[in-house]
Order: C-alpha cells, then structure tokens, then sequence
C-alpha cells in the first residue's frame, strides 16, 4: 500500500473520486491553480503529494506547506494579532513579501480605503523530505488504476524526514525575521504541523516561551493536528499556540539577537499588492 495519504489535495482512501481527471488537471484545491510542486526532470509534471505516512506507528505528516491554508483556518487564527485593527477595515491576505531578513509567506492585512493599517506576517512550515517520493506516488496511482508515464512504482527507493535540519532551517529564519518585526511593534505566526513543533519543543530550548502564549509578545507558534474525518479525509485542526520575543528565539538556538527595521519599505509593499484580489472576508 502507498504510503502518499494526499494527492493534489484529496485523501487517498477516496477511491470513488476521478483519479484520472485529478492526476490529468494537477490542481492544487488550496491554491485555486496548478500545484507548484513539479518534477526537475519534467517540469510540465506536477508532482500532487501534500501529505505522507510517516514514523512508527505510521502517522500522517505533511510535506507541503501549502497545505496549511485549507479553509483559510489559519489566517482567521491570527486575526486577534492584529492588535490595531478597527471596525469598518478591509481584511486582506497578501502572499511573498520580502522585508529585511527574507521573505515572508503571507501578510494578514487591515486597510481602510487601501491604506495599511496593520498587519500580521505568517510563515508556513511543514517536513522537508529526503530521498524521493516519487515511487510512493506511482504506487498509488497504480492502486487507483490511473495510467502512468513510468514504472518507477518498482524502485526500492525511498523517502525520509529531514527533522533537524527543518526545525533548525526555520528557526534561524524566524530569528532573522523577527528582529523587524518586534522593531516596527508588529506580530509574526510560524504556522506548523503539531508533529513538527513538539519536535522543536523536545530538541530545542523553549522551556522559556509563553504557554499559554502573551498577546504583546512579537513571535507566535500555531500548531494544527491532522484529524482523520468519518469518510477518510483529513482535517486541519487548531492544537496549540506558544509565544515569545526575538531574545526568546535567539535564546532557543543560543544566539545573541540584533533589532532591524524597515516599517516604511514593508508598508509600501503592502500597499501596492492589496486589491479586490486579496480581499478576505472570514467566514
């Protein structure tokens, strides 16, 4: 049995659902749009794979994050960090903007007549993997009888989670990023699968972090659960929130932390990507 447990979005255990017209149109349902995901040797192929089980007992593990923004759960979760935002203001959601220390994955925007009121940043994070994917996936497409282009079902190869590496990766960005926005007096959500926090918590220094978290504090953790629903599919659920500072991230991989800012350059940014377009209107 392949061990892929979502393909362009939809459960594996669906088999009622047309496998062939799902692999042939390669739409990622979150993004609305092709997954972005594709093959380096064939860039026209999406590769689909959202989630995978993984570890002993095999449990669900999300390896892309764009899977995060299933029902936009996410952005109204961090609503209550947009600490100025005021009756009567527009919400937007604003994707890659770039600040001093990277990019970030989202902005949760308050604007009234197009002007930046506040914002709140959201970084995604899910397991970056190891090894390949791929012959899983071709397993599963052989179990739903969807034809394939190869037999790479055959291959021994396999996936791995690269945990240390992800958890460290994302912290030093987090660090990085922080500093800006603890500076300019505004909020930054790391959003991630349970599994990978509690490895974070376990492996790194976060003894010290606010649980529950402090709405003052610039740096917030989301974690979200997997919750498999009565037909197999799966749901995000909200599992648990931390919070702390940039001397608190820096603390957590023993660095010493440096304040940047650049509240001018984000907000001009932010103002020029909001449009009817990126206007949210929670549910």
């Amino acid at each position: 049995m392949s061990k892929v447990v979502e393909l362009f979005g939809n459960s594996s255990s669906s088999p009622k659902r047309n496998w062939k017209a799902i692999v042939k149109q390669q739409e990622c349902p979150f993004l609305h749009k092709r997954c972005y995901k594709v093959r380096k040797s064939d860039p026209h192929l999406s590769i689909g794979t959202c989630t995978v089980l993984y570890g002993k007992p095999a449990k669900p593990i999300l390896i892309c994050p764009t899977r995060l923004i299933e029902r936009r759960q996410i952005f109204v979760d961090c609503l209550h960090l947009l600490t100025t935002h005021e009756p009567g203001n527009e919400l937007h959601i604003v994707s890659e903007v770039t600040i001093p220390g990277g990019s970030v994955d989202y902005f949760l925007v308050s604007a009234r007549q197009g002007h930046v009121k506040d914002f709140v940043g959201i970084e995604l994070q899910t397991l970056d993997t190891t090894g390949t994917v791929w012959p899983e996936r071709q397993r599963l497409l052989k179990e739903l009888n969807v034809p394939r282009t190869d037999e790479a079902e055959r291959s021994k190869k396999s996936f791995g989670m690269n945990w240390k590496m992800t958890a460290k990766t994302i912290l030093v960005q987090m660090h990085h990023k922080i500093q800006t926005f603890e500076h300019v007096n505004k909020k930054l959500a790391l959003v991630t699968q349970d599994r990978l926090l509690n490895y974070m918590t376990k492996e790194f220094n976060f003894g010290h972090l606010s649980n529950p978290p402090t709405v003052g504090d610039s740096m917030h953790f989301h974690s979200y659960a997997m919750e498999e629903q009565a037909d197999h599919s799966y749901r995000l659920t909200f599992q648990s929130r931390l919070s702390t500072d940039t001397a608190g991230i820096a603390k957590c991989l023993g660095l010493q932390a440096e304040a940047r800012v650049d509240l001018e350059e984000i907000i001009r940014q932010l103002q020029a990507k909001i449009s009817p377009a990126t206007l949210f209107t929670p549910v």
